[in-house]
């Protein structure tokens, strides 16, 4: 963290002087660090004005998820879904985030069943009565980043997969309640995976949320199976992703050699995800998206 002279304009933009506006912030996360504990940067923590921006876009990314929820059913293709998020995330002025990222091909994930995450869309790919999926959302307007995800059920779901649905919310929303400045992501993580496992389904390891707003994938990576006390501690001003991936069956996945996108179960046995993206607040946290 930069030395900064305590009458010098405070790194944050609000045009106090540091002494007046985050001198004793850094101080409290100068102690908590020399115990041991991973503080954020500067970098990480956003101003009021990078906030304001960021809600901006992401009320186009929760419009662009109401749509789809009012039009998805059997019967349609996951080739559809894209050209609707295409189309009105364009409406607002605004960018699809995921097309051409590193090579992604599409403007949204949909990740069906036993896809974990990242499921490109296809004309081949017919949504049926009793599937469920995750239509993952990610826009860019005005240069700043927004990233939600839903689950929507299919007809008629078995109560099994209905089940890890309902979990996997639970889950989130249990992880939710665990944001609050001066805690930490493995408080948030543990909640997320005791709840899980309580349930009998188990939380993917190896893939898991992160910073945003500033760009697509920013610091720090969010784990779901962590432990109270551990990870990056909280402050005023982070902003991350709570996206969950639960499965029926085992934690480990697998990556299309194909595609090199696509993560499936190793087991073949279902997925749900929900993702949020939260921003800590001096008395608790903020829904950004949803």
């Amino acid at each position: 963290m930069h030395t900064i002279n305590r009458n010098s304009p405070c790194w944050c933009g609000s045009g106090l002087k540091y002494k007046k506006c985050h001198y004793d912030f850094d101080q409290k996360l100068n102690v908590i660090r020399s115990q041991g504990h991973i503080v954020p940067d500067h970098d990480i923590i956003k101003t009021p004005r990078q906030i304001e921006g960021i809600r901006e876009s992401a009320k186009v990314n929760i419009a662009v998820l109401d749509y789809v929820a009012e039009h998805i059913r059997a019967g349609i293709t996951t080739e559809e879904i894209d050209r609707w998020v295409f189309e009105q995330t364009a409406r607002y002025g605004a960018v699809p985030a995921p097309l051409n990222y590193e090579g992604f091909p599409k403007s949204v994930c949909t990740s069906i069943n036993e896809v974990v995450c990242h499921g490109i869309p296809s004309s081949e790919e017919v949504l049926k009565d009793g599937d469920i999926i995750n239509v993952d959302c990610s826009t860019i307007r005005n240069g700043y980043y927004s990233d939600s995800s839903r689950m929507f059920l299919i007809g008629d779901v078995s109560e099994e997969k209905r089940r890890l649905v309902e979990v996997t919310k639970k889950a989130m929303e249990l992880g939710l309640e665990q944001v609050k400045p001066w805690g930490f992501l493995g408080d948030m993580g543990q909640a997320v995976n005791d709840y899980a496992s309580a349930n009998g389904f188990s939380v993917v390891r190896d893939i898991g949320g992160h910073g945003v707003g500033l760009s697509f994938h920013e610091e720090p990576w969010v784990s779901y199976v962590s432990s109270r006390g551990t990870d990056m501690l909280m402050v005023p001003g982070m902003m991350f992703t709570i996206e969950p991936m639960i499965n029926l069956g085992t934690w480990e996945v697998t990556i299309d050699e194909g595609d090199g996108w696509t993560v499936r179960t190793a087991d073949g046995k279902p997925s749900a995800q929900w993702e949020i993206q939260v921003l800590v607040t001096e008395d608790g946290h903020e829904v950004i998206a949803y």
